[in-house]
């Protein structure tokens, strides 16, 4: 080929390059006047549409169709839970995936919820990107989805849900199909909007409408509750009774009116009902079980109790209406009760800390204090120390409160552990009823009569009750005389130290300075039944570092340390020494 025909050739092939590259673009131009034309057709047939299903059908059926797609979903932010749920799919087979919930930041959809940005994997099952969860995997590999675009419906600054086109296949999503689906997305989520704000306007005129027609059909009826209303109002204001409140109901509504508090108890009424406080916990208005009527006493979620109205007719929706004021005004004086009830707790558990921390900053005022709230110190007491132990310390707390209240009696928290005052000669009898009653550890001590006594009580007791837990007595009550030696050795003028230095001292300041755990290994030892092979199980160490720190103990305490009568006392030494070490 001559070099002028090579020419001509290289040039024909450039043009014909330039000819496709030109015809790839007028192709490309022509699919996207396509997809913006049938774009703009969408957002027409969206704002003319108005119920919401039928809106979130038509996206869905949208996307499928611009993006050719097997399949098309669309999820909605759930602000109650914080994440975002399956609302409508098209061309999706599996139940499990029409019902998945996608929590923030979790798999694609939830990466786009939380970012309010779009994401596309042309391999979703293998993408690394993505917070990969069982229940989402599970639900996508049913569907047999691979390749997946997800976009934010935004609102503003806020994420109101995803729209999503999906294949079967691996497919990647160039920019055009991410731009295509977020315009769709965009114009969707103010379809959205609107049908939402339209339903909520229907559905509040429906309401109206209803409202206003009953108003109309009830005017008698509700005067007369108006008229109740204002009554029970004013025994309120006044600051009446429970039994003013039954008898203003029975007034208007005739039969009996029984009150009940939370946990089922009478307050007020000549008959009883084990079922209302189920029946009103399972019902927020007014309802009828096994011939009576029942309405729920509470303020907010709470639960205060319920009314209980026995009448041989029914009752029409004023009377109804009645009822639930009525438990209302119930409702506001257990509040204003229990209100005084913790106000006269705290002020009662601010004296007995006052009596235990500084009896003696103002002995006057202190007695007073206790003289208003009906405390007579020159009287016997005795102060218990209450463990919490596995119970939740502000639940047991407030049953101690209502415990010390109905004896006579203060309470308070102290140091994480609550402490009583109760009238009364006999400390061990009192933590042992305690214990019983609650099922609680507690330390005891007393009489103790007037203030001074009280603190140095308040110590003896929390000493008994720290040996109690020393000695793995959980759940049992007792003062310092029900542990025998032992509570004589513990007791306030033992010397107790003094008694640890002679039996255990050389090893306790050998432990000291070294570091070492000879105390805990001769424990160990004891336990065992003098069995280095047993302790070793429990030190978590081998049997010889065991046999060497004997061997170092023998030498500190002497070779007859092992003799019955050293042993007795070397053995009531270390379980004193853990009775009164700090505890942690």
């Amino acid at each position: 080929m001559s070099g002028r025909a090579a020419k001509l050739t290289g040039r024909w092939h450039r043009l014909g390059t330039m000819a496709e590259d030109i015809y790839q673009e007028l192709e490309r131009r022509r699919r996207r006047e396509a997809e913006l034309a049938a774009l703009f057709r969408t957002a027409g047939d969206l704002a003319a549409l108005r119920d919401l299903d039928q809106v979130l059908q038509a996206i869905v059926h949208r996307a499928r169709a611009l993006l050719q797609a097997d399949v098309s979903y669309l999820a909605l932010h759930d602000p109650g839970r914080g994440d975002t749920y399956m609302r409508m799919t098209s061309g999706s087979v599996s139940a499990a995936f029409q019902r998945l919930r996608l929590p923030m930041g979790a798999g694609l959809g939830g990466l786009v919820a939380q970012t309010a940005a779009p994401y596309a994997t042309p391999d979703y099952p293998s993408d690394s990107r993505f917070q990969h969860t069982r229940s989402i995997d599970d639900a996508v590999a049913e569907e047999g989805l691979i390749g997946i675009l997800g976009v934010p419906l935004r609102l503003g600054s806020s994420v109101i849900g995803v729209l999503f086109a999906a294949d079967r296949r691996q497919r990647p999503f160039p920019a055009e199909e991410v731009s295509l689906l977020g315009s769709l997305a965009d114009h969707a989520a103010i379809a959205i909007d609107n049908a939402r704000r339209l339903q909520e306007t229907r559905a509040a005129l429906t309401e109206l409408a209803t409202t206003t027609q009953l108003l109309r059909e009830r005017t008698a009826s509700l005067e007369r509750a108006a008229d109740a209303h204002d009554r029970l109002t004013d025994l309120v204001l006044r600051g009446g009774s429970l039994s003013d409140v039954a008898g203003a109901v029975t007034d208007v509504l005739g039969g009996s009116l029984l009150v009940l508090d939370a946990t089922g108890r009478r307050l007020c009424g000549e008959f009883d009902d084990e079922n209302a406080i189920a029946v009103a916990r399972a019902h927020s208005r007014v309802t009828r079980s096994e011939g009576r009527w029942i309405a729920r006493i509470a303020a907010g979620a709470e639960q205060l109790g319920a009314l209980v109205l026995s009448r041989e007719t029914g009752l029409d929706d004023g009377e109804q209406r009645i009822l639930e004021r009525a438990a209302l005004a119930t409702a506001v004086l257990l509040l204003l009760r229990r209100s005084a009830a913790e106000a006269e707790h705290r002020v009662r558990g601010d004296l007995l800390a006052d009596l235990i921390l500084t009896p003696h900053r103002d002995p006057d005022r202190l007695a007073a204090r206790a003289d208003a709230l009906g405390i007579d110190l020159g009287r016997p007491h005795t102060v218990v120390v209450v463990d919490s132990g596995v119970h939740e310390p502000h639940q047991l707390g407030r049953v101690l409160v209502r415990l010390a209240t109905t004896r006579a009696g203060l309470a308070t928290r102290h140091h994480g552990r609550h402490i009583l005052l109760l009238p009364g000669h006999d400390p061990g009898a009192a933590a042992r009823a305690v214990a019983a009653e609650l099922g609680v550890t507690t330390g005891a001590a007393g009489p103790a009569t007037g203030l001074a006594a009280i603190p140095g009580a308040h110590d003896e007791a929390t000493r008994c009750l720290d040996a109690l837990l020393a000695f793995d007595r959980v759940g049992e009550g007792a003062c310092l005389r029900d542990l025998g030696f032992l509570g004589l050795v513990i007791g306030k003028h033992s010397d107790l130290q003094g008694f640890l230095h002679d039996v255990l001292g050389p090893v306790l300041d050998y432990d000291r300075r070294r570091g070492t755990e000879l105390v805990s290994t001769v424990e160990a030892y004891f336990a065992a039944g003098r069995s280095p092979a047993r302790a070793c199980k429990s030190l978590h160490v081998h049997v010889n570092t065991v046999t060497q720190r004997l061997e170092r103990v023998a030498t500190l305490l002497g070779e007859d340390w092992q003799e019955p009568e050293r042993s007795l006392e070397i053995q009531l030494a270390l379980k004193l020494h853990r009775a009164t070490a700090p505890r942690r």
